[in-house]
């Protein structure tokens, strides 16, 4: 167990540069805290949770998935390849540094270097200085999505993190899993300033008197974040008032947290696909088409959204959900264990054969039950699966390893797109790109490969959604993965908590703009 208590914040509080008003102090109940303070040390839900508390992005989503300006004021167009933002003034630090663009190329090279998050900013060259308050973010050929990657780039204080630390490391080094000045140390821009982290117990925050966004009416003043990993104890706490928010809330928990008195449910349809991988490198098995298209036809995924799930999602053939370019309304779920089991004797596995199997037990709704339906069903074609369920925090050391046959992700997209699956997911692994980063099955096609690329310079719509359209029949066609189910989002609140006003399709709560009325 690691406790930090930031020298930084320390030195706010003790300087009265703390939030003084009048305001709410609350307890948020998450079933896994973040992993680090470095904001791009890998990228998931918990680590862009903590960014948009303590930092600030470029650009950020509304409710409704348009833009809203955040530390880019406004943007342009200047040529095909060239976009220009022009940076707010007089943003300050939370070590009472100024940011400017300086800042912001400085973000964007860490970025671009960043294992987690380079693929993402691959279309790009460049992110360049015009001015003191303007940026040009410079992309290879002409790319659709400036405004989705704008979203990403949460401006540090580079003179915070530039220099040595007393042993003589880095203080910009980006080390995953490990003990980086990053990964205990902050400055930024956000609502709200890291004042102690105890990693699995807390994480506290203060509001920063400092914060640029002055037409925010966010009251909290102080947020402790509390990992509890049981979806029961998660609940139990919010009814007895030990915590004032929690997500999520199990399906089989709606019933009880929408009948208590002072309690609200907030749900809202979500896009993020869990799926599982089929490792092509670790399982001889695998590398045959007719034995993961048997796995695919063995899960029942409507039946584990209908039982599993309470129907509190939505069961899936692809990777992007109804609405996204790239849907394809004919790649539906396909469960048939007649198929199945012709499969599995047509590929010369009739009597079936062993695999592992590993998923998270904390980081999606029902993920453990989940993987165990998986496995019994497998077990009806001859599978035997030797499955291993971990917390999120040893679950993503040996994700990035790949170290089992069979490995449960859920992904939502970053970009809002469906091409951001197959960036990440299926498309071949490429360490110097970062494209196929969380590709465990290693599932490699050129052709989907050249599909992706093309689909990121194209403008037009319709032959995009085509592309895209083409990309998700081939992933189906070859089970290039296990599709289960896009995953719906529900968090309890305390009645004067108004966190309907916070909440998103993305999973991160703007907790800057949270309101909590007097009890």
């Amino acid at each position: 167990m690691k406790t930090i208590k930031s020298k930084l914040a320390v030195a706010l509080i003790a300087a009265g540069l703390s939030f003084s008003a009048a305001a709410a102090d609350i307890k948020v109940g998450y079933s896994a805290d973040p992993v680090s303070l470095d904001p791009h040390e890998q990228l998931s839900g918990g680590t862009l949770q903590l960014s948009h508390m303590v930092f600030d992005p470029l650009v950020r989503f509304t409710q409704d998935m348009d833009f809203e300006p955040r530390l880019a004021q406004s943007w342009e167009r200047v040529d095909d390849t060239t976009f220009r933002f022009k940076l707010r003034q007089g943003v300050k630090f939370h070590s009472g540094n100024t940011m400017s663009a300086d800042d912001v190329v400085w973000t964007f090279n860490r970025l671009k270097n960043s294992p987690d998050f380079k693929a993402i900013f691959e279309p790009y060259t460049e992110l360049k200085k015009v001015d003191d308050y303007t940026v040009d973010l410079i992309s290879s050929g002409p790319y659709p999505l400036v405004l989705q990657t704008a979203t990403y780039i949460f401006p540090m204080d580079s003179k915070f993190y530039s220099g040595k630390t007393e042993d003589g490391k880095d203080k910009a080094e980006l080390v995953k899993h490990g003990n980086s000045y990053a990964s205990t140390h902050l400055s930024g821009t956000g609502p709200f300033i890291v004042t102690e982290r105890e990693q699995g117990v807390k994480v506290e925050f203060e509001r920063f008197s400092d914060y640029w966004d002055k037409a925010s009416k966010g009251n909290v003043d102080k947020l402790t974040l509390v990992p509890i990993k049981e979806d029961a104890t998660r609940v139990a706490a919010l009814l007895s008032g030990g915590v004032d928010m929690i997500h999520p809330v199990a399906p089989n928990d709606h019933e009880r947290v929408q009948s208590a008195e002072g309690i609200d449910l907030v749900t809202l349809p979500g896009t993020r696909i869990i799926t599982f991988q089929m490792n092509q490198n670790s399982n001889e098995a695998l590398k045959d088409v007719r034995v993961r298209q048997a796995i695919v036809h063995a899960i029942n995924n409507e039946g584990i959204v209908k039982k599993i799930m309470k129907g509190f999602a939505t069961a899936a053939g692809q990777q992007g959900p109804s609405g996204y370019v790239g849907y394809d309304e004919a790649l539906v779920p396909r469960y048939d264990l007649k198929k199945a089991k012709a499969l599995m004797k047509e590929a010369g596995y009739e009597k079936g054969f062993k695999l592992t199997m590993m998923a998270p037990n904390n980081r999606y709704v029902n993920d453990a039950k989940v993987a165990q339906a998986a496995a019994a069903m497998l077990s009806k074609i001859g599978i035997k699966v030797d499955l291993k369920t971990l917390p999120k925090a040893q679950y993503w050391p040996e994700f990035d390893l790949c170290s089992a046959d069979m490995m449960m992700i859920g992904w939502h997209s970053d970009t809002e797109d469906s091409a951001n699956f197959t960036e990440f997911l299926t498309m071949t692994r490429n360490e110097e790109t970062g494209k196929g980063q969380y590709n465990c099955g290693h599932y490699s096609n050129p052709e989907v490969d050249k599909l992706v690329e093309a689909s990121n310079v194209e403008t037009d719509p319709v032959k995009r959604a085509q592309m895209l359209q083409k990309v998700e029949a081939t992933l189906y066609n070859e089970a290039a993965f296990v599709p289960l189910h896009w995953q719906s989002e529900a968090w309890g609140a305390k009645s004067n908590v108004h966190a309907a006003d916070i909440v998103n399709p993305m999973v991160m709560p703007y907790f800057g703009d949270l309101v909590v009325d007097e009890k």
